[in-house]
């Protein structure tokens, strides 16, 4: 399947229209967040790069117009005028690892509005997806309290494709490895995995297991202790340890019950024994609230495994992301629907000191002590700048989080900070609003 067919079939018929129309005149969208979830007081940017990917080889062919006709149920030259258009517009985004907050454009896109109407889709599935499943990581990355966590994500994770998206997003917040053999080799992240219960099920005893793992693997090994009785488990494993001269960069996982309680009888049972060196890993269920728990109960637990919960973002899977109409042919526009009202203009978020954010207008002069997120990324269809790297992305990503409020670090009811608007900005939504009510009687 085509990506430019990757789209919702009202974007077609609009793209359709405007060309018959004659309506190609410049328009810029706008893609941001409405409100924040749930549970959340902040969201990290994610998705760009991929996103800029896609608009970079956008171009409608023969086949896409084809498939257009066919959803249509039209004769394909009705869908004919479609073919050969390509993005070759503008593209000014907040780069990926920024915090940002609700009502903040993660994006703007300036085009011909045919162009700009048919990318929308795919951009919000892009960006809203991944910025989602980011923010959920970076929660966990606040609840470990800098013990190392791993993506196990991917057996769970909503299609192979949104595996792959998740390590990478995990690995940009700060995750030390993932169990993705491919997304640890495309993306240069530190391949982390022990085995599974069937293997230990497998053998004539624990033991038995254990003991084949570690001759078949020559380095560090974790072994899986809670198969059977977690606490035998624990002593067969600390045995074969001892036995084979193993033990420093060795670990055991924990993978249910009480992992507090557990990890404490297991760190118990390592130290008498002489392995103080062996970690302990936990995982089976765990997000940021079962990790916050368990560092906040001081559990002996030297690094988490997460998946399900995480690569879902299981307690807010979606964001209330809107792709909207902000300026068309030079004339700023805005919508006035009923909670759904949006600000008119191309805009700037300036960053201040705290993460104190005003959303502005694109032209406005920074104020004194801010920065402005939004960066040009894209001009004429193509990258300003080489593509971005996860490197580059941790750091920004760092650099925020530092400086976010306590409240909104909070794991359990945190508060988001609430950007303000400039006065241009809200000089321009009052006299745009009236302009509307005059024509329409709204």
């Amino acid at each position: 399947m085509s990506q430019v067919t990757a789209t919702d079939l009202y974007e077609v018929t609009m793209a359709l229209s405007y060309l018959r129309e004659g309506m190609q005149g410049s328009a810029t969208f706008s893609l941001f967040v409405r409100d924040l979830p749930p549970g959340r007081g902040f969201l990290v940017a994610a998705g760009l790069e991929p996103a800029l990917d896609y608009l970079s080889g956008f171009r409608v062919g023969r086949s896409d117009v084809q498939e257009f006709a066919e959803a249509l149920r039209r004769p394909i030259d009705d869908a004919e005028p479609l073919r050969g258009l390509s993005f070759g517009g503008r593209v000014r985004a907040v780069p990926e690892g920024r915090l940002v907050f609700a009502g903040e454009p993660l994006l703007e896109v300036t085009a011909p509005l045919p162009q700009a109407q048919l990318v929308e889709t795919y951009l919000l599935s892009l960006l809203c997806h991944q910025t989602t499943v980011a923010s959920k990581a970076a929660r966990c990355v606040l609840a470990a309290a800098g013990r190392p966590l791993v993506d196990f994500s991917l057996r769970r994770t909503h299609g192979p494709g949104a595996g792959m998206q998740a390590a990478r997003l995990c690995a940009l917040v700060g995750f030390a490895g993932t169990s993705n053999v491919a997304a640890a080799n495309r993306y240069g992240i530190p391949a982390a995995g022990t085995m599974a219960h069937s293997y230990i099920e497998t053998f004539a005893s624990e033991e038995a297991a254990f003991r084949a793992f570690a001759h078949a693997h020559p380095g560090p090994v974790t072994f899986l202790v809670d198969t059977f009785d977690t606490d035998r488990g624990v002593a067969t494993a600390a045995r074969v340890f001892k036995d084979l001269g193993l033990g420093s960069g060795c670990g055991i996982r924990l993978d249910s019950g009480d992992l507090g309680a557990v990890a404490r009888r297991a760190r118990a049972a390592l130290d008498g024994a002489g392995l103080g060196d062996v970690r302990i890993i936990a995982s089976g269920g765990l997000d940021e609230y079962g990790v916050d728990r368990l560092v906040r109960e001081g559990a002996p637990i030297d690094a988490f495994a997460v998946g399900t919960k995480v690569g879902t973002a299981a307690d807010a899977p979606y964001l209330d992301a809107a792709y909207k109409l902000v300026e068309y042919d030079g004339h700023p526009v805005m919508k006035l629907s009923s909670a759904k009202v949006t600000a008119p203009g191309q805009k700037q978020v300036f960053r201040g000191p705290g993460l104190r954010d005003v959303i502005g207008l694109a032209d406005e002069k920074p104020p004194a002590g801010t920065e402005a997120l939004l960066r040009t990324v894209m001009r004429d269809g193509l990258r300003t700048e080489p593509p971005d790297t996860l490197t580059a992305a941790h750091a920004r990503f760092e650099a925020d989080l530092a400086a976010l409020p306590n409240e909104a670090r909070r794991i359990d009811r945190p508060v988001a900070p609430e950007p303000m608007a400039s006065q241009r900005l809200t000089t321009l939504t009052t006299v745009v609003r009236q302009r509307i009510a005059s024509r329409t009687g709204a």
